[in-house]
């Protein structure tokens, strides 16, 4: 009895250890798709998450395929001491990346190294409304300090600055072309980050400052166009929030709760 019961765990060991060898990294997609509520998924996932590929794509609904967001696609190496408890993972896009991510830590606690993501501003379309109605193009680049990420129960904790730089923003509801560029700056400090956004030139001005608390923005600024600018901006400005008047200018309130 003895013997069948060793034999019987050995063989249950053996499964184990062939299904976490050659675990699809298509289930990585599934995690993803959780983790973001289905705003974030991988497309064409190939190999196993320990090393595998794919691209990060969207999808407004479930039906629709998974369209890419971002160039190129991220191959990813990860040790498999984290069955141990220890994160060893390399994250890597030439197209998209300026360099490789590198995250170490634990189960519980990751350090996550500085890089620049690319983001084309089109392709933010595939996340749906309203996004697919403003039709935004240009350059988005996001850059970050190294990060602390420490995982609080069903929560994550982020420690760390983020800059979003935004260049030759454009709209398909304008003609103006571009309508400007814009810094945003997120200060995060565990599950909450201080917003600023500022407007590096026009025509079209946008400032004002907020948080993100568990994934909840709260955001209060302002839009307005350059002078000699008023008309043509009008209706962009107008699908923005609602005007007032402060001083001499005409102001759109940016107001996010």
């Amino acid at each position: 009895m003895r013997h069948a019961l060793t034999w019987l765990l050995l063989g249950l060991l053996s499964i184990a250890l062939t299904v976490a060898v050659f675990f699809p990294a298509a289930w990585l997609g599934q995690l993803l798709e959780k983790q973001t509520q289905g705003r974030l998924a991988l497309g064409d996932a190939q190999g196993t998450i320990w090393n595998g590929s794919a691209f990060i794509g969207g999808a407004p609904n479930k039906s629709d395929p998974v369209t890419p967001l971002l160039p190129g696609r991220f191959s990813w190496h990860l040790s498999p001491m984290v069955l141990l408890g220890q994160v060893d993972l390399t994250l890597e896009n030439p197209s998209a990346l300026s360099q490789a991510i590198h995250v170490t830590g634990t189960w519980s606690q990751w350090q996550v190294s500085p890089s620049t993501i690319l983001l084309p501003a089109e392709r933010l379309s595939a996340l749906g409304a309203p996004l697919n109605t403003v039709q935004l193009t240009g350059q988005m680049r996001l850059s970050w300090t190294p990060l602390q990420l420490v995982r609080q129960g069903i929560k994550l904790g982020i420690n760390g600055v983020m800059h979003l730089d935004m260049h030759e923003i454009a709209s398909r509801l304008s003609a103006i072309k571009p309508l400007g560029a814009y810094s945003l700056t997120l200060n995060w400090q565990d599950q909450k980050a201080d917003l600023t956004l500022k407007t590096v030139k026009g025509p079209m001005l946008l400032s004002g400052t907020g948080n993100l608390i568990d994934g909840r923005l709260q955001f209060s600024g302002t839009a307005e166009a350059e002078k000699g600018q008023e008309e043509r901006l009008a209706v962009l400005l107008n699908l923005l929030g609602q005007r007032r008047r402060e001083g001499n200018k005409n102001m759109i309130a940016l107001e996010f709760k």
